[in-house]
């Protein structure tokens, strides 16, 4: 066996790893509910909704950045590691939330930056004033080529397109940025900022947090020789590369290194238990490359890597089904996929899903019973649509970077460059600002035209609507150990071109899940057996409707 295989990493015990039955609800804390009248959600509105997202059944909360920061990327620029945003509370009503989620048995998913600061944060603004102070070496600082040295060391771009080097005219040298220029790269072959930056973990393990999502975890190391990037055939990125205006960015993400950081900050997080904590680390890239974050060397890394060919993947069950092998192939137990369909920077799902509630409702019911992991964005649970804001219009630094581009191109494009678009506040109800806000305030995007037709408190009245789904899937999925810790096996002699079925096996359990992933009515292949859920609840037992899932007790 060789020290790379999964199973030569060692399994905590099973009654430990909560994180591998639980369901995770991301909260983009800015849109989901402001209670100071700002126009802003904040941490008070969290805790006041967290009864709603305890009924729903969730069983983890993510939140987005709420550290002190310029706002100009919305939280993922951080100029204070230790301190609150004064937009979304303070530390005390922090602390509260942390409180109030753990006397409801819920956990707290701290969204953890560390790949970068802001060029607002004290320690750039020392790094940048000389070359000799203490903090000159905390940030990838290089001398640029040229008689002058006013290029770019390199040909890198960054992720999200723009170059990924910017002079500093004062250090008469450009320093790097993996994502925007005012997003500085920190430095981790200096020890003493690795060191930092794992205290700043313990500071908040310490406050309670259950674990971290950590962000771009894909660019902590770059290729220390700072070698040109080849060419490629992609303009944009995909789930599977990363490449951006026909550069293939191997040379500064994806490094050997970041693979060995994982295992580190691991150790550091296993320091504490009682609960155990978690990590979870954003990448793009091939399943078999990005699954050495969660194990590599024969050491434990994070938990769990986000999987986001999910969200690329084709509405069709042949499709699925090659997903799921994928999944199953690199990510067999100890390990475990992440079931993720959408976030704060992708297309809402029922947009991409052409405004289909019955496809919605396969996909809830798909992503809830499967062996993984499952996220859902906020507002996902109501089908809370893509807002389209024009770019010139957008707040969002990707927008602003951008705003040239003739916006019937953008109009085109089946992702997004304006994340506003995604970002739009959640709808509570039919009332003014559908409830995010107050009356009198403005808030800090527009709110969905059709709020009075999709929002929490009238689906909440409709028995039949995709929340209560959302409410029947999870509950099943919690209740049943089959669903949430069993074992997946893929029903191949059951799957066609409409049909997906696989069973989740556990303690002598078993069940099969069949999914019409098609426009037609087929025949149920599973006859005379107990049918625990459906999509489609008046469906009649010997044929699947289009679209229709369902969750039967067993193969008879």
């Amino acid at each position: 066996m060789s020290a790379d295989s999964p199973e030569s990493i060692s399994s905590s015990n099973p009654a430990t790893e909560w994180w591998k039955k639980t369901t995770v609800y991301q909260i983009y804390l800015r849109s989901f509910f402001d209670t100071n009248g700002d126009g802003i959600g904040d941490i008070q509105g969290i805790i006041e909704k967290l009864d709603y997202l305890k009924d729903l059944g969730y069983e983890t909360i993510w939140v987005s950045p709420l550290t002190e920061s310029p706002q100009r990327d919305f939280g993922y620029d951080i100029s204070d590691y230790h301190s609150i945003s004064p937009l979304y509370g303070d530390m005390a009503l922090f602390e509260k939330l942390v409180q109030e989620l753990h006397r409801r048995n819920m956990k707290l998913i701290f969204d953890l930056v560390l790949n970068h600061t802001s060029n607002e944060h004290a320690w750039f603004k020392e790094s940048a004033s000389s070359r000799d102070n203490p903090k000159a070496d905390w940030y990838i600082w290089k001398d640029g080529k040229g008689r002058k040295g006013t290029k770019p060391p390199n040909n890198w771009r960054a992720m999200a397109g723009n170059k990924a080097w910017t002079y500093y005219p004062e250090r008469k040298q450009f320093y790097y940025t993996a994502f925007l220029p005012f997003q500085p790269d920190l430095n981790y072959h200096n020890p003493e900022v690795k060191r930092t930056m794992f205290d700043i973990a313990r500071f908040w393990l310490n406050k309670g947090v259950d674990g971290f999502r950590l962000d771009i975890i894909s660019a902590i190391y770059e290729d220390p020789e700072l070698r040109r990037n080849p060419p490629s055939l992609r303009l944009v990125p995909s789930d599977k590369s990363l490449t951006i205006f026909f550069q293939d960015l191997r040379n500064n993400f994806l490094q050997e290194k970041s693979f060995e950081f994982a295992t580190e900050l691991r150790n550091v997080v296993d320091e504490f238990d009682n609960p155990t904590r978690i990590l979870i680390g954003e990448s793009h890239g091939e399943e078999e490359l990005i699954k050495q974050f969660c194990y590599h060397n024969g050491k434990n890394g994070l938990n769990a890597i986000f999987l986001f060919k999910a969200i690329s993947t084709p509405f069709k069950a042949e499709s699925y089904r090659e997903m799921l092998m994928t999944f199953e192939k690199h990510f067999p137990e100890p390990l475990i996929p992440t079931l993720v369909f959408a976030n704060h920077d992708r297309t809402r799902i029922i947009t991409r899903l052409g405004g289909s509630i019955e496809k919605a409702k396969l996909l809830a019911l798909f992503q809830f019973t499967c062996r993984g992991i499952p996220f859902t964005y906020f507002g996902d649970e109501i089908g809370i649509p893509r807002v389209r804001i024009p770019l010139k219009q957008g707040k969002d630094a990707i927008a602003i970077q951008y705003g040239w581009l003739p916006q019937f191109l953008v109009d085109r494009s089946v992702e997004i460059l304006n994340r506003d678009e995604c970002r739009t506040p959640m709808l509570w109800n039919k009332k003014s600002n559908a409830g995010f806000c107050a009356d009198s305030a403005s808030p800090w995007l527009p709110i969905a035209g059709n709020f009075k037709e999709i929002n929490v408190e009238k689906q909440l009245a409709e028995p039949h609507s995709l929340l209560n789904f959302y409410k029947k899937v999870i509950r099943l999925r919690n209740e049943t150990p089959a669903l949430h810790n069993g074992s997946l096996e893929i029903a191949h002699d059951l799957c066609n071109k409409k049909i997906l079925a696989y069973y989740r096996i556990a303690n002598g359990e078993k069940y099969v899940i069949l999914l019409n992933m098609s426009r037609a009515r087929v025949k149920n292949p599973v006859n005379d057996a107990e049918i625990l859920l459906s999509t489609h609840p008046q469906s009649e037992a010997y044929q699947l409707q289009p679209f229709e899932g369902r969750v039967i007790s067993g193969r008879q």
